[in-house]
């Protein structure tokens, strides 16, 4: 599978499995899944309740760990620096494993928690307790705030990233600090329908033999935007990685570019409460 180098020279595959609001033993058949599929990128997270059944199939796999990317997150109600250390700690022990490649902070809280919740994430990375960290749900006056006492820049900051909100700009700053994106959220979540049936959307698929999922998706890997679609559904798990053999053409781009359109399915982060 195609790698994209953070900014730490860290490789993060370019595209990896979601897993939220997938539980217990729908979250370990799919996980196991995906990863007996090529998967190498495994995102999950404390709020999700389902690191216990994530790591499981991680061990259960029979790949070597050093060969998959492991992201988890930080939950909001843990911010700040003690907290988020314990939380972290938490996190690993519930998935089994002796470092994590990847740990995000979900949500942002106010300036000063944010700040102090990054503290604790700069004192893991160099401890070598996670290979990498990052934030989640940050706009650009989060990561400005955050960047004035920063002693590591966040290798990712992972946002609601779609056809029909693209992000561009973020992903122009994001990318200008160094700081890569992932997408959750990649084919719409819940309005997941909505999206596969645009007709442009579709004529392109059809252009390149592809489905409509996997045109949305080589759209964010080709911006380098790495997607996390989420699925229970082995087929759609295996369908959304067969992604890295074909190319979009400048007309492909141009025409999907005017989809965008501000749509936002999840909360505004600013407006997010516990």
């Amino acid at each position: 599978m195609k790698k994209l180098v953070l900014n730490n020279n860290v490789e993060i595959p370019a595209l990896g499995l979601g897993t939220f609001r997938s539980e217990g033993e729908g979250a370990y058949k799919a996980v196991l899944h995906a990863l007996k599929s090529g998967y190498r990128l495994i995102d999950t997270a404390a709020a999700y309740g389902n690191e216990e059944a994530v790591g499981r199939a991680i061990r259960d796999a029979g790949i070597p760990r050093e060969d998959i990317f492991v992201t988890t997150k930080l939950w909001k109600a843990d911010l700040g620096y003690m907290s988020a250390k314990r939380a972290f700690h938490a996190s690993l022990k519930r998935l089994g494993l002796d470092y994590l490649d990847l740990y995000l902070i979900h949500w942002p809280g106010d300036h000063d928690e944010n700040k102090r919740s990054w503290r604790a994430l700069e004192d893991l990375y160099f401890e070598g307790a996670v290979r990498s960290i990052g934030v989640s749900n940050f706009s650009f006056h989060h990561l400005e705030h955050l960047l004035e006492d920063a002693e590591i820049v966040p290798q990712v900051n992972q946002v609601e990233t779609h056809l029909y909100l693209q992000n561009k700009k973020l992903q122009d700053f994001c990318m200008a600090n160094g700081i890569h994106l992932e997408a959750y959220a990649p084919l719409l979540s819940k309005d997941v329908k909505t999206l596969l049936s645009d007709e442009t959307l579709g004529k392109t698929a059809e252009k390149h033999n592809k489905t409509p999922a996997q045109t949305a998706l080589r759209f964010l890997v080709e911006n380098e935007i790495v997607p996390l679609p989420k699925s229970v559904t082995p087929s759609r798990i295996e369908e959304n990685l067969n992604v890295f053999d074909f190319e979009l053409e400048k007309e492909d781009f141009d025409a999907l570019r005017q989809l965008n359109r501000g749509k936002k399915t999840f909360p505004d982060p600013d407006n997010f409460l516990v």
